[in-house]
């Protein structure tokens, strides 16, 4: 009885560890997941877009930052995947290849100060549980998160290997909006010129609409003047001339936008 006992441990000891040398089962699909990342002794919630088979790219998954726009704002940390970038994971989630991580500004804030702060933090601390690529970080938003791609690209130029700002732009852009500038640059005499001088290495791609009439596209055209008076590297616009407000969706369903993006690297 002894014996018989001892062989049938010996057995389960050899399934459990060929279960343990089995390999993982692919995730069927990409998901969002609920988040929070603890900054200055608060717990700081956001979003994660996790692609197909995540678990089993550790070490080389690209990772997305995003920034989503007024309309989204608030404390559920789920808003931020209704407009923008978020449906079009939801409908290529099968597919899309990157990390996204997605943080939610509180009610009439903007992206600036300890915001743009717990927004680096989430991608810090995505870029720790995925291993995701260093060298692969990317920054994109929109309308109020363009402004906010262009503040948190300011505070560290060399970080991100592409931004693309849709629908964003430098100064305030209308006078009940007083809040909402890039304020790194804000006193400066030109603050195009000095934005194009500090980013001019970045490869960077901003979308807008002509019919604009929220935040209007003349900052967008002052800005690639403006790098291409300073010898930008990679620096392109791109103008729907049929577009008002809404050029995320053209956008983020851009597939060229996607593959010139996702091929940049640091």
């Amino acid at each position: 009885m002894a014996r018989r006992s001892m062989v049938w441990l010996l057995c389960a000891v050899a399934l459990l560890m060929l279960a343990g040398c089995a390999p993982t089962r692919e995730d069927p699909t990409g998901r969002f997941e609920a988040r929070s990342v603890t900054l200055d002794g608060r717990s700081v919630h956001y979003q994660v877009f996790i692609p197909r088979g995540a678990h089993a790219q550790a070490g080389r998954l690209p990772v997305v930052l995003f920034l989503h726009g007024s309309g989204e704002r608030g404390s559920n940390n789920h808003a931020q995947t209704e407009a923008g970038i978020g449906p079009y994971l939801r409908r290529h989630a099968d597919t899309f290849p990157a990390l996204v991580v997605l943080p939610q500004v509180p009610d009439d804030e903007e992206w600036s100060g300890d915001n743009n702060r717990a927004a680096i933090a989430a991608l810090d601390a995505v870029i720790t549980e995925f291993g995701a690529d260093p060298a692969r970080q990317y920054l994109t938003g929109m309308s109020m998160g363009g402004y906010g791609s262009w503040n948190i690209a300011l505070d560290d130029p060399q970080r991100f290997a592409a931004i693309v700002p849709v629908c964003g732009a430098v100064l305030v852009p209308r006078a009940v909006r007083p809040t909402l500038f890039v304020e790194a640059v804000a006193r400066e005499a030109d603050p195009y010129a000095v934005m194009a001088q500090r980013l001019k290495d970045t490869p960077i791609w901003m979308f807008h609409g002509a019919l604009d009439d929220v935040v209007k596209p003349d900052d967008d055209r002052r800005l690639k003047a403006a790098f291409d008076a300073a010898g930008a590297k990679d620096v392109r616009y791109t103008e729907y001339p049929q577009g008002n407000h809404n050029a995320w969706d053209a956008t983020y369903a851009d597939a060229q936008m996607w593959a010139w993006m996702l091929a940049q690297r640091q």
